[in-house]
């Protein structure tokens, strides 16, 4: 016989849900912009595994082990609306955006790589030739400027005006 009061009655009391949903939101979040370093545009398995960890790790602070559906959706709700405040908040205020998203930072400056930000961003050279290969770029010294955008794609400027990659490619999609 199915208990339908235990599938739709929450157990535990649905503030405490929303706190613990907000908390545990709140502390991944800061956890993955500012220690896990972004890369160049591409999940990898170590990555994927990270996410899972931490999703696994995370589950019993956030849910207490909720147990009907209504705790469970108020979960998901809370962190979906914390995922879109902080979305809405970056877009309208530009201060908040540089506390989400990091700066575009410059790997290569006419032609040459910048080494001490490629540290920074812990990409090796091999990484960054072969994103310029992607991209139809044989050599740095065929490009302007290359950034790595706070996504993690790489945006780069030909010195011959033309533009490839990252955020360029999508604008031209648009226009």
């Amino acid at each position: 016989m199915i208990n339908w009061q235990e599938i739709f009655i929450p157990v535990h009391s649905i503030p405490e849900i929303i706190v613990r949903g907000t908390m545990t939101y709140i502390m991944l979040f800061v956890i993955l912009r500012f220690l896990l370093k972004r890369q160049t545009g591409v999940i990898g398995v170590a990555d994927l595994l990270v996410i899972v960890l931490i999703a696994d790790a995370s589950q019993n602070a956030m849910a207490n082990e909720y147990k009907s559906i209504t705790e469970g959706a108020i979960l998901v709700l809370t962190i979906v609306f914390w995922n879109y405040a902080i979305d809405w908040l970056g877009f309208h205020f530009p201060a908040f955006q540089r506390f989400t998203r990091p700066p575009p930072l410059l790997l290569i400056d006419n032609g040459k790589m910048l080494p001490r930000n490629m540290r920074r961003e812990m990409i090796t050279t091999e990484e960054l030739n072969s994103q310029l290969r992607e991209q139809g770029i044989e050599h740095c010294s065929e490009v302007k400027r290359a950034y790595i955008e706070g996504d993690g794609t790489i945006s780069i400027i030909r010195k011959d005006k033309g533009e490839t990659g990252g955020n360029a490619e999508s604008l031209k999609e648009i226009a």
